[in-house]
């Protein structure tokens, strides 16, 4: 049987509608749906023992909104990257939902994420609404990848404390901004540009044996879910006597 002549119409428009770049950037604003839990301790922060290698810092990073993430850690990878995250009970969750940083690796009861007491209270539209939130203790959710921001912030490595000069080096990667994820990073000797390549031990922690000399030029190799690749190199570079526990501002922001 032929179809009417309104229905091919339609199903043509919808074709070509769904090839359109337009439609296709769409995506990147899309929610998924999901469920979220909350770290079980009474402190309303993340936790100092996240397995994206934080520290204390991962406990306290954007005001201590923060996440362990499940599927969405993808061994390290996912560290330092950010989510809106929003339930979807109209009676207590509010339209705006909370933004996290991805600090550790953990799931629960068939979630992507578990949030920080602070940021699943702030999911709710009102103190009594995240009383409520509380008790449920897991809760449907959706959630899309949005640029992490940090106001007058630079992306900050801080030397790992088992770092032994000169024989090995290793550090975590702070402030990490924008979509996309950090992929690579190397180390170049200033003098001859020697480079080397260093392997991700966990989480956002990175570390070589036998490090570079001298001063060291860093650069973070920058990867969107586009297949966009970016080499950036800091404006500031690792002084030459680096030691366990320094920290050192790159001077770069990403956007």
């Amino acid at each position: 049987m032929a179809l009417p002549l309104h229905s091919l119409l339609f199903l043509v428009a919808s074709f070509f509608l769904l090839q359109s770049p337009a439609y296709a950037a769409t995506c990147s604003d899309c929610f998924t749906h999901s469920r979220a839990a909350y770290y079980p301790n009474s402190d309303e922060l993340g936790t100092e023992t996240g397995q994206c290698g934080y520290g204390s810092f991962g406990a306290t990073i954007n005001d201590g909104d923060v996440s362990a993430a499940s599927d969405l850690y993808r061994d390290g990878v996912g560290c330092g990257a950010c989510y809106q995250v929003r339930c979807t009970d109209s009676k207590y969750c509010s339209d705006k939902g909370v933004t996290v940083v991805i600090t550790d690796h953990g799931s629960g009861d068939r979630t992507d994420f578990i949030l920080s007491r602070r940021a699943f209270r702030k999911m709710a539209q009102t103190t009594d609404a995240a009383t409520s939130l509380l008790a449920l203790g897991v809760v449907d959710i959706e959630y899309r990848r949005v640029s992490c921001s940090y106001p007058n912030k630079n992306i900050t490595i801080k030397i790992d404390e088992n770092s032994n000069f000169p024989y090995y080096l290793g550090f975590v990667i702070w402030y990490q901004q924008g979509m996309k994820d950090i992929t690579a990073v190397q180390l170049c000797e200033t003098e001859n540009f020697v480079c080397k390549l260093l392997d991700r031990s966990y989480g956002s922690v990175w570390t070589t044996t036998s490090p570079p000399s001298g001063m060291l030029s860093l650069r973070m190799l920058f990867s969107g879910d586009d297949g966009d690749e970016t080499w950036v190199v800091p404006i500031n570079n690792i002084p030459k006597n680096w030691k366990a526990g320094d920290i050192y501002d790159t001077g770069v922001q990403v956007n």
